[in-house]
């Protein structure tokens, strides 16, 4: 057994989700990223005496969305609390959070791993708002401050130590993302810095139940960084402890440009922090009926989509994977199909030529959602042999959603339909024959293969008019003739 082998890691993470709301969280600042620096605040995000912050209800609304999607337990009763500690960048000297009581307690996230589907169990989610920006690159000797992302609401969400793998981070925070995007709490830009995550990883020996002295990286803000901070600290923490050497509960930062983590700060614990409830915010109560309405709005979630697609559409989980990534595109998808039957061929042309057409041309899919109609005729005339798919997808799809007009009006007055005459097809194949003969006494000798460049000779010669099931056939009679 190697030395890492030896070990077990255990992580749980805390993911920062900067809710998708208008404005503040305790003001109607503008809570929209890109502004100029310092220009998305007022008396209230400065903390100036005298300012009273008033509870932003769309946010509450968010965080209840994002802890029904997780199966947490909402609670009716809550409070804010101020959480006192200094950064420069934090105006009023203290945060606003939750502390004593979580907006949603409990709850999982499913992920499928190479060993199968595990489930991640959260602690909590709760409410509260960002602090500033401190900016250290732009001087070499003063360090900027943007208070634009003071006071932007924020959900934190907590997991129980119940993660053993940088790898199973990474799916986690993967699965976090296209869930706050799915249901429209959270756009999930982490380049942003919407969305944003802290690592606390600590290590024990194999069959140990207690948790050993953890470190904490923060900040990290990109997923494939989560897994490389993870990889990097499990290592350093087990050459530590072989070293004999004991372990700091430690605070520590990502460097990107190596692959490395380097300390911050010695941890504090929760009591350094001082909470206790803000006197200039009154607790606010939730109604049953309030948490049902919100619940009676949800879209249906990624796992009860793909199991329905599953039972429904008899697609691969590949497929339906890659279909359920994107909540538009698994809408659109959704629309289609309650017009047509040819299940596997809509998904074909969803993940083929129209994502392709969608990155080229900036459309998006309420827009193209338009023209399903004409994509409906166009799936039937390419299962029933009138146009090829090259043509289908090259040529017609694009004019079709271009020019809002019938696919078989376009393809007859631009002469694209596939032609089902044997006669016709036997005369073009005759003529590829003829124009390769040294092809075809290689064909004769045994390179089967062969049969592809005859094909896709037929298919120029006809200008994709030959179909190309047929022609095939033709082929091989005509070259398996003595």
């Amino acid at each position: 057994m190697g030395i890492a082998e030896k070990y077990e890691a255990v992580i749980g993470l805390e993911i920062h989700a900067q809710l998708a709301t208008q404005s503040k969280l305790f003001c109607g600042d503008a809570a929209s990223f890109g502004a100029a620096p310092n220009t998305h605040i007022s008396p209230i995000t400065m903390g100036h005496p005298g300012t009273l912050p008033k509870t932003n209800s769309k946010a509450i609304e968010c965080a209840i969305k994002l802890g029904l999607a997780c199966g947490s337990r909402i609670e009716n009763n809550n409070f804010f609390a101020r959480k006192n500690y200094f950064y420069p960048d934090l105006p009023k000297g203290y945060q606003i959070t939750q502390h004593t009581t979580p907006i949603c307690v409990g709850g999982a996230i499913h992920i499928k791993s190479k060993e199968g589907e595990k489930i991640i169990e959260l602690n909590r989610i709760h409410l509260e708002e960002d602090a500033g920006k401190s900016i250290h690159d732009l001087s070499d000797t003063d360090t900027y401050i943007d208070l634009n992302r003071a006071g932007t609401p924020l959900v934190e969400m907590v997991t129980e130590p119940c993660i053993h793998s940088a790898e199973d981070a990474f799916l986690f925070v993967t699965e976090v993302r296209r869930l706050v995007r799915w249901i429209g709490v959270c756009d999930g830009n982490m380049e942003e810095g919407s969305l944003r995550c802290d690592a606390n990883i600590s290590i024990r020996l194999k069959g140990e139940t207690k948790l050993g002295t953890r470190v904490e990286v923060k900040n990290l803000n990109s997923i494939r960084n989560i897994k490389k901070a993870i990889e990097f600290e499990i290592d350093r923490l087990i050459q530590i402890t072989e070293s004999g050497a004991a372990i700091l509960q430690q605070t520590r930062s990502f460097d990107a440009n190596s692959d490395t983590t380097f300390s911050i700060r010695d941890k504090e614990d929760a009591n350094d922090y001082r909470y206790f409830p803000d006197p200039d915010l009154a607790p606010f109560q939730l109604t049953d009926k309030y948490i049902n309405d919100i619940q009676s709005a949800m879209p249906i979630l990624p796992n009860a989509l793909k199991k329905s697609w599953k039972e429904t559409y008899a697609l691969s989980d590949y497929d339906i994977d890659q279909l359920c990534e994107h909540k538009e595109e698994a809408d659109f998808y959704t629309i289609w199909t309650r017009q047509t039957t040819h299940y596997k061929a809509a998904a074909n042309w969803v993940m083929g030529p129209i994502r392709e057409y969608l990155n080229e041309t900036g459309t998006n899919y309420e827009q193209l959602a338009l023209s399903i109609p004409y994509l409906v005729e166009l799936l039937e005339l390419v299962d029933s042999h009138q146009l090829n798919f090259s043509v289908a997808s090259g040529k017609v799809f694009k004019a079709i959603i271009q020019e809002a007009q019938s696919p078989k009006e376009y393809a007859i007055k631009n002469n694209l339909l596939q032609t089902l005459s044997n006669d016709e097809i036997e005369k073009w194949v005759n003529q590829v024959l003829m124009n390769h003969p040294e092809k075809v006494n290689e064909y004769k000798k045994g390179k089967k293969g062969l049969i592809g460049l005859f094909a896709g000779e037929v298919k120029k010669l006809s200008q994709g008019k030959a179909d190309p099931k047929v022609a095939i056939q033709i082929l091989e009679i005509k070259l398996n003739q003595s």
